[in-house]
C-alpha cells in the first residue's frame, strides 16, 4: 500500500539531495483540457540520472508514489494523480543536455528534459531531420514523448515516437539504472526494454535519455489543400500518392468542415484560401530528393487525382510563407477545438478501408444521443482521426457532462467493433483505464500487469495510470 508523501519525508529527502526540491506550481498539477486537477507534496528537479535514481530508491523505501512530469501536455491525465495518497511529482526540467551528435549515423543522444522543438533545432544544426512534429513541440518534452509513444503529423512517412528511438537510459523502479544507450540498429541480445519503456506512461520506470535517429533533410518541400468530395476520396488520393511518390509522402492530414467553422468562430485570423468551404479536405506535405521540381510534382499529382475525380479544387503553396499559411490551418483546429469545448475527444485509429463506412456510422449512432456539431479530422495517412462532439451553438459542455460517458462509449464500440483503436497516439493515462480494460485483449492485459508487478511490486511509479492500483 502507498504512503503519501509527508514533510518528514521532504525532510529526509532535501537533506540527502540539497537543492532538489521545489514547491508544486499550478501549472504542475493541471492538465490542457481541465478536466482533473492533480496533487502533490512537492516537485523533484533532478540534475542527473544519479540523482533520479537517489530520488527513486527513497520514494520506493519509503512507498511513496512518483508522478513523472514532462512537458505537461498530455491529454489523457497520465502527468496528474487527483486521488489516493499524495505523490511527488518527479520532474526532468533540469535534464536538458545534448549528450552527443553523431551526424555521420544519423544519430544524437539527448536527455529526457529537453524540449521536443530543441531536439529540432540541434537536429537542424546538425543538417538533419528529427521529424518528430506536434502542435505542443513548443514546451512537450522528449522524454514525455516517449513514455507515450507520442504520433504527431509525419507518422506516415517516419513512424511513431518508437520507430524514432535506438536506446535509452531509464531508471527503474528498484532505483537501479538502465544503461541501454545505444546507438545500433540491430541488437539482438534478449527482451528490448526499450519498447517496454517506451509507451509506458512511467509506470515502468523513468527515461531519462535517449538515442534518436535522425534523417537527412529532404531538398526540398511542398504543401497543398486540397478539396475532394468524400473521405473515401481522400484514401484513393492516398493510394494515388503512394502509387506515383513513394516514400516522400511527409503527411497526409484529413480535415471536415467543422473545423474551418470553428476557426471561423474562434480565430478568424486563420482564413482558409478555398472558396467555396469544402465538407472535406487534404492537407499533404511532400518531401522531395535532389533533383525533383517539387511545385511540378504536386501539380501532376493534382492533374492526375483531378482525371480520377478525387480532387474538386486545390492550392498548392509556392513558397515558404505560404506553406506555412497552410499548415498553420491545420495546426490551430485543435485550439479552435478547445475554445469551443468538446463534449468528449476521441483519439481512435482504424483500418484505412473502415475509415469512409466508420464517419457516417459514428454519426448516426451520436445522433440517436442526442444533437451535437462533430469536427472529424486527423493523420489520415496513418488512420489516426481526432474524433470530437461538441455541443450545438449556444449551449456548452458542461450541459452535457451527464453524456458524456455514453457519447464516448458510443465511438469506441464502434470503433472497436472495427477493429480499431481507443488510443491511437495520446495513450492510456488515467482516462482511458476504464476503457483499456472493456476493449483491451485478456492476455494482453494478464501480461501488462505481470509485469508490473515484476518490474514495480511496490507500484510506486505513476500509480494508477495505465492500469487500475
Amino acid at each position: 500500500m502507498l504512503n503519501a508523501c509527508t514533510p518528514d519525508f521532504l525532510s529526509i529527502l532535501d537533506a540527502a539531495h540539497p537543492g532538489l526540491l521545489r514547491a508544486t506550481a499550478p501549472r504542475d498539477v493541471e492538465e490542457p483540457r481541465g478536466r482533473w486537477q492533480g496533487q502533490a507534496a512537492a516537485v523533484a528537479c533532478p540534475r542527473s540520472t544519479a540523482e533520479v535514481a537517489g530520488i527513486v530508491t527513497a520514494c520506493g523505501q519509503a512507498g511513496v508514489g512518483i508522478v513523472p512530469l514532462g512537458g505537461g501536455t498530455g491529454l489523457v491525465g497520465g502527468q496528474v494523480m487527483p486521488e489516493g495518497p499524495v505523490p511527488l511529482i518527479l520532474s526532468l526540467e533540469r535534464m536538458t543536455a545534448l549528450r552527443g551528435a553523431y551526424p555521420s549515423e544519423n544519430v544524437m543522444v539527448v536527455e529526457a528534459g529537453m524540449i521536443l522543438a530543441d531536439v529540432q533545432a540541434e537536429a537542424d544544426r546538425l543538417d538533419r531531420l528529427f521529424p518528430l512534429s506536434l502542435a505542443s513541440q513548443g514546451s512537450a518534452r522528449i522524454g514525455g514523448n516517449l513514455a507515450t509513444n507520442a504520433g504527431g503529423v509525419n507518422v506516415l512517412r517516419y513512424g511513431n515516437t518508437r520507430d524514432l528511438c535506438l536506446g535509452l537510459e531509464a531508471v527503474l523502479p528498484d532505483g537501479s539504472i538502465f544503461n541501454g544507450l545505444k546507438r545500433l540498429r540491430k541488437d539482438n541480445t534478449g527482451y528490448d526494454l526499450r519498447h517496454l519503456l517506451i509507451g509506458a506512461e512511467g509506470t515502468l520506470g523513468i527515461i531519462t535519455a535517449a538515442s534518436l535517429r535522425l534523417f537527412p533533410k529532404p531538398a526540398a518541400t511542398v504543401v497543398a489543400l486540397l478539396a475532394v468530395p468524400s473521405p473515401q476520396a481522400a484514401l484513393e488520393l492516398l493510394a494515388l500518392a503512394e502509387g506515383q511518390l513513394a516514400g516522400l509522402i511527409s503527411a497526409f492530414e484529413l480535415i471536415h468542415r467543422m473545423g474551418y467553422d470553428f476557426l471561423a468562430e474562434t480565430m478568424p485570423e486563420v482564413t482558409v484560401p478555398l472558396s467555396p468551404i469544402p465538407d472535406w479536405s487534404v492537407l499533404i506535405e511532400l518531401g522531395l530528393p535532389q533533383g525533383v521540381a517539387p511545385e511540378e510534382a504536386m501539380a501532376g499529382l493534382y492533374a492526375q487525382a483531378d482525371e480520377a475525380g478525387l480532387v474538386l479544387d486545390g492550392v498548392i503553396a509556392t513558397s515558404e510563407a505560404q506553406a506555412a499559411s497552410l499548415w498553420r490551418i491545420r495546426e490551430s483546429i485543435p485550439e479552435g477545438n478547445r475554445r469551443i469545448g468538446a463534449v468528449s475527444s476521441h483519439d481512435i485509429s482504424l483500418p484505412l478501408s473502415e475509415i469512409p463506412a466508420f464517419i457516417p456510422r459514428a454519426g448516426a449512432a451520436l445522433a440517436q444521443l442526442g444533437e451535437w456539431r462533430i469536427n472529424c479530422f486527423g493523420h489520415l495517412g496513418d488512420g489516426n482521426l481526432h474524433y470530437n462532439v461538441f455541443p450545438v451553438r449556444g449551449r456548452n459542455r458542461k450541459e452535457h457532462d451527464p453524456q458524456r460517458e455514453g457519447v464516448k462509449t458510443c465511438v469506441h464500440d464502434i470503433v472497436h467493433e472495427l477493429g480499431g483503436s481507443v488510443s491511437a497516439e495520446h495513450g492510456i493515462g488515467r482516462l482511458k483505464v476504464g476503457d483499456l480494460e472493456r476493449y483491451g485483449d485478456p492476455a494482453k492485459l494478464a501480461a501488462m500487469r505481470a509485469i508490473k508487478a515484476a518490474l514495480d511490486p511496490k507500484g510506486i511509479m505513476n500509480p494508477g495510470a495505465v492500469l487500475r492500483g
